[in-house]
């Protein structure tokens, strides 16, 4: 996702303990330990990372370029990069993603949706039954 360069710093925490109702725009890095009830946006025009930690509770839409998800939530969530789904994820919504990663143990109750934007031609599948 980031190629050769670091990822942003994570500058911003919503601690455990903490709950926010309204929607939260930050820029480069923001993990969140508490709860949101609103949306959560990375600013346009700089590389983001968004960190729902595993004590996390989101419910609202979630947009960053670089998503890793341990906790829960409950709204869709775009990933224009990589989307990281660790062990206790557990989204109900939606997913865009440009990049997937789920770990065993992850749950989403929506519909998995690649974003479009690069033409990369798919594999061709050989099926076995047809020794193919």
């Amino acid at each position: 996702m980031f190629g050769k360069k670091n990822p942003p710093p994570i500058k911003s925490l919503i601690a455990n303990g903490t709950r926010i109702e309204g929607d939260v725009t930050f820029s480069e890095g923001l993990r969140v330990d508490g709860a949101v009830v609103g949306h959560i946006k990375a600013a346009e025009g700089k590389v983001s990372i968004l960190v729902v930690s595993e004590v996390a509770e989101v419910t609202g839409r979630i947009e960053a370029d670089h998503v890793i998800i341990n906790g829960h939530v409950k709204g869709p969530v775009v990933a224009h990069g990589l989307l990281e789904l660790q062990p206790k994820a557990c989204i109900e919504g939606d997913v865009s993603y440009k990049a997937l990663e789920m770990h065993q143990g992850a749950t989403i109750s929506g519909q998995l949706k690649p974003l479009s934007g690069e033409n990369r031609e798919k594999p061709t599948l050989l099926l076995a039954a047809n020794g193919q």
